[in-house]
């Protein structure tokens, strides 16, 4: 009798601990527990001292888009993945960009001649900072020209800093303009700068808004130096990719399948020359200019009052000599194919190609994806292959303009239309100790439920606690553009999510090495490991489910309320406007419906797994809840952009814009087309209802 009460307490007490094990969304309580122990297994398989060999290797040399140090990058990204047991593509493609700067200088004529520094300095602590094949600082997609001509400072360069400008009588026709970074994509301040009739455009990094007056600069601290040169593309097209094939894939030359090219005189690529330099140069034109004094918000951080204009005594040359061309860039694709579900997909990528070294941007995020496919690749060989495909996509041509991953999307985009369940962005993914990110009402709980599983470096809470810090729950953002997920999540409509650790990094300059990395960014070398444990959980999750585990009510939730956000701002030019009542009430159908499908499809999963026949048909549903936002005409401001969900900003670039179609007409201040968006956007709410309640019906179906 007193074995048998030791071993009714031992089962007792095995069968409490199972309880403890919370049910994941998607899994059957038995698969929570399998899906518990395979966390736990791949967890211990993340070699954390593997991220930094990977960084240190990819960011030997600078490698841009397009050059052969950038193919040696690949062949690295294809062996580790091959090693790690993942079946791996090369996927060419010949696009259109330069991978050279080129010829360039910047002059002050007179009152004295000065010609200005285009390059970061050499720095005794930092052996990078003297590699020869480091290039000067450079904007891709500049126009070629040489001009001389007066100075105007326009602030940010942003569209109201232009008419700012206008309204102050300030006329920038034939001038050079000289702005600062920040605030919008740097390709819209070449592109206002033209629209207003510029010779010229000069950006700078301000040390307001990094440099000395935010702390201590490199090699002292992680701010910019005088010398440090943001650079980066200026590619303003109203689609995204490469820039003579909208819509289609630019496949090599001479492939099978012939892609149809525009001739670059048929592209929007900007004619005026433009360049970068560093604040320590633009001090020697700024401290020269002697017109009136800047409105409030434009004093920038340089010792002396802001001025608008240099005046006829102020002349700067300004020379660009830029080469483009088609070039060859190649995206790498591994796949961990799926045991049971081999068709559907779970994509985790960060683009390889950088400025220069990249080490935070962006083969942090790189070499965080091989940690993460050597652990999966490990867990593979131990019989524990997902149910689903993982794919780990490395992205060539993103700094040129998110290139590579958009012709991959654009080649792929039958299949990814049916078979993608989620695209998982890791740009820059380890930056810093900041947790951070961004998703799609579907992949926000996921997000967030797995950084709870994942432990701090250093710490006794987890990733999930640090993330949200004094609140009840981390902040989550929204998508907007400057990455690879552009294509997946706004073009084909794959729900995406962006995510990592961030702080303050030497963006685009020279001074992004590994030197710079170990110093200030990680010098423990614990983040990439964690941030790999976070991924994988992500991945395993959407790739384990019974029930691909999107959160179907957070999309009335966030729907609901950017179209508040939108009223409200609709009103403050329109105070008539009554709101958007059809959209308001499709969206409180919404509501109600995916509360309750998410019930019935959490009881079918308590009791055990459902109908083997119910799974892929509820998944196949769930595959098209995203599709709903979809238009076939595209958004007023470019037709490649198909989500009337999201899309990033057409005057910012990387500002994100929920309901864009809406936020379109709010640009304009425009009221005549309201109604009809209200329609428009009731329609596609109505789609995601009509998907959700078929799920529903088969998951009750007897």
């Amino acid at each position: 009798m007193k074995k048998a009460a030791i071993i009714f307490f031992i089962l007792c007490n095995i069968g409490a601990g199972f309880s403890q094990v919370a049910r994941l969304d998607g899994f059957s309580t038995a698969g929570s527990r399998n899906q518990d122990d395979l966390e736990a297994l791949f967890l211990e398989s993340v070699d954390f001292p593997s991220f930094k060999t990977h960084l240190a290797t990819i960011t030997r040399h600078p490698h841009i888009a397009g050059t052969k140090a950038n193919e040696v990058v690949r062949d690295y990204l294809v062996r580790v993945m091959k090693e790690a047991g993942l079946e791996t593509t090369l996927y060419p493609y010949d696009v259109y960009l330069p991978s050279d700067p080129g010829e360039s200088l910047v002059e002050i004529v007179r009152p004295k001649r000065s010609l200005l520094n285009q390059r970061e300095d050499i720095l005794e602590a930092d052996t990078f900072s003297r590699h020869p094949e480091l290039k000067k600082g450079w904007n891709a997609f500049s126009g070629s020209g040489d001009v001389t001509a007066e100075i105007v400072y326009a602030n940010y360069g942003t569209q109201d800093d232009f008419e700012k400008l206008v309204s102050m009588g300030i006329d920038v026709e034939g001038k050079i303009v000289i702005a600062r970074y920040g605030k919008n994509f740097r390709g819209y301040k070449a592109k206002f700068a033209e629209q207003y009739g510029a010779a010229g455009l000069i950006i700078y990094t301000d040390p307001g808004d990094s440099g000395f007056a935010k702390g201590l600069v490199f090699p002292d601290g992680p701010y910019y130096n005088e010398s440090a040169i943001q650079r980066g593309s200026l590619l303003t097209e109203s689609f995204t990719g490469d820039p003579l094939t909208p819509f289609e894939p630019a496949l090599p030359l001479g492939s099978k399948t012939e892609t149809k090219r525009l001739r670059p005189e048929e592209t929007q690529l900007h004619t005026i020359p433009v360049t970068p330099i560093p604040y320590g140069e633009a001090m020697k034109i700024l401290g020269q200019m002697e017109g009136k004094p800047v409105p409030s918000g434009w004093q920038g951080g340089l010792p002396f009052t802001y001025r608008l204009e240099g005046g006829p005594q102020l002349h700067v040359r300004l020379m660009v000599d830029q080469p483009i061309d088609l070039v060859p860039i190649y995206n790498v694709v591994g796949t961990l194919k799926g045991s049971v579900y081999p068709d559907e997909w779970i994509i985790l990528g960060c683009h390889y190609d950088a400025w220069a070294f990249g080490a935070t941007d962006p083969n942090s995020g790189t070499s965080m994806l091989l940690t993460l496919s050597e652990a999966l690749g490990k867990l593979a060989r131990e019989v524990h292959r997902p149910k689903r495909s993982i794919l780990i996509g490395h992205w060539d041509g993103e700094e040129h303009g998110v290139i590579g991953s958009t012709e991959w999307v654009e080649q792929m985009r039958e299949e990814l239309s049916a078979n993608a369940v989620a695209y998982l962005n890791f740009d820059a993914g380890v930056s810093g100790k900041n947790i951070g990110g961004a998703a799609a009402p579907s992949l926000k709980k996921v997000m967030t439920e797995a950084a709870k599983k994942i432990s701090y470096p250093d710490s006794s809470k987890s990733v999930y606690e640090v993330w949200a810090g004094n609140k009840q729950q981390p902040s989550l953002g929204n998508l907007g553009g400057g990455s690879d997920h552009i294509a997946f999540y706004m073009h084909t409509g794959v729900p995406s999510l962006s995510g990592g650790a961030g702080g303050p990094t030497l963006y685009h300059t020279n001074y992004d090495d590994f030197y710079f990395y170990e110093k200030f960014a990680d010098p423990e070398f614990q983040m990439g490991g964690t941030i790999a444990q976070w991924a994988g959980i992500m991945a395993l999750r959407l790739a384990n489910a019974t029930f691909i585990p999107y959160h179907l009510s957070r999309y009335a939730e966030d729907l609901d309320l950017h179209l508040t956000n939108a009223t409200s701002r609709i009103q403050e030019f329109a105070s008539g406007f009554q709101g958007f009542g059809r959209s308001q009430k499709a969206i409180a159908k919404l509501r109600e419906v995916s509360t309750e499908v998410e019930s019935v499809l959490s009881s079918s999963l308590a009791t055990g797994e459902p109908d083997a026949a119910k799974i892929p048909a509820i998944n196949r549903e769930l595959l098209r809840l995203e599709k709903s936002f979809l238009v076939e005409e595209g958004m007023p401001f470019g037709s490649w952009y198909k989500s009337l969900y999201v899309s990033n900003d057409p005057f910012s670039g990387y500002a994100s814009w929920m309901l864009p179609a809406i936020q379109y007409e709010i640009s304009k201040k425009r009221t005549e087309n309201l109604d009809q968006l209200d329609e428009q956007y009731e329609a596609a709410v109505n789609r995601l209802i009509q998907t959700i309640e078929q799920i529903g019906r088969i998951a009750t179906r007897d």
